[in-house]
C-alpha cells in the first residue's frame, strides 16, 4: 500500500497504524501520530486501520526551552 509519511511517499506491507511504525523502525519509540490530520493515541494505533493513499504524521518530542 502506498501512504504518506512525513511528506514523503513510502510503500508498506502494514495494514495497521501500530504495524506501520513498526515497519517504519519506530518500534517502542515515544512519538506523536496524525492519520489525514487527525490526531491518534497510542492507545488507538493498534486497532487504526490504514488505506491507500492515507497522510501520516510521525513527531518525535524536542527537548528545549
Amino acid at each position: 500500500m502506498q501512504i504518506n509519511v512525513n511528506g514523503v511517499e513510502q510503500k508498506l506491507r502494514a495494514a495497521t497504524l501500530a504495524q506501520a511504525l513498526d515497519e517504519l523502525d519506530y518500534g517502542d519509540t515515544v512519538v506523536a501520530t496524525a492519520l489525514n490530520g487527525r490526531f491518534v493515541a497510542a492507545a488507538g494505533r493498534a486497532s487504526t486501520v490504514l488505506a491507500n493513499g492515507d497522510l501520516l504524521e510521525i513527531l518525535a518530542p524536542m527537548q528545549g526551552g
